[in-house]
């Protein structure tokens, strides 16, 4: 039965945290809020509970589903390599909203779809979400919304959209950023965004010493 957890109650926050950690480790879904939008999620390495998210959001597996962190180190385990340039925009911008693709750990037992070998992290800057990955790991997190729809940027609104399919909601009020995170894509021949977001290009490119326009393709 889905339940709604009204997370600036503390009696509230915590029954609801609870409640979220025991759904992602028997394979069910949550709604979590986070520093951008509202997501999503599921136990990155329980498959029934990826595919459960996919089938919620009624979106394919050519669309592979993106993985929250609750550490800063939590990317030396996932990715094959982690380059020079990720560790750069981590100090910079995690937690935050910003999301990096980089080449995964192939020794990685778990299915987000058709993602090349590739895996995308971020870290939020949310409290509640932040609790809830640092019991459950990373999980596999993607816009609470179905396919198509606008991200929810509340509870209320991902409720909306997803119903009976999430058993758990935690409502911490308004996303902040009210924008889906910044995508950088790390596993070409150099740094490129692929989704703008609140973290700009501009930002990211005096980070790592580099002309903005050469992040986005721009003449």
């Amino acid at each position: 039965m889905t339940e709604v957890f009204d997370c600036a109650d503390v009696d509230r926050r915590a029954a609801g945290i609870a409640a979220a950690i025991d759904a992602v480790r028997t394979g069910r879904l949550t709604v979590l809020p986070t520093d951008t939008v509202y997501g999503i999620g599921a136990d990155a390495f329980n498959a029934a509970g990826v595919t459960a998210l996919l089938a919620a959001k009624g979106r394919g597996r050519e669309m592979p589903v993106g993985v929250l962190v609750g550490s800063w180190n939590s990317i030396d385990g996932l990715a094959l390599v982690v380059p020079d340039t990720a560790r750069e925009l981590i100090r910079a911008f995690w937690p935050g909203a910003l999301s990096i693709i980089v080449a995964q750990a192939p020794s990685l037992q778990w299915d987000l779809g058709e993602a090349q070998g590739t895996v995308m992290v971020r870290m939020p800057l949310h409290p509640v979400a932040l609790e809830v990955l640092k019991a459950v790991g990373p999980m596999a997190v993607s816009s609470a919304n179905v396919s198509g729809g606008a991200p929810a940027v509340d509870a209320a609104e991902a409720r909306r959209q997803l119903g009976e399919a999430v058993d758990v909601y935690l409502d911490g009020g308004p996303a902040e950023q009210g924008q889906a995170s910044t995508i950088v894509d790390l596993t070409g021949p150099a740094p490129r965004i692929v989704r703008a977001g609140p973290v700009s290009a501009e930002q990211i490119a005096a980070v790592l010493g580099l002309d903005p326009a050469a992040l986005t393709g721009a003449p």
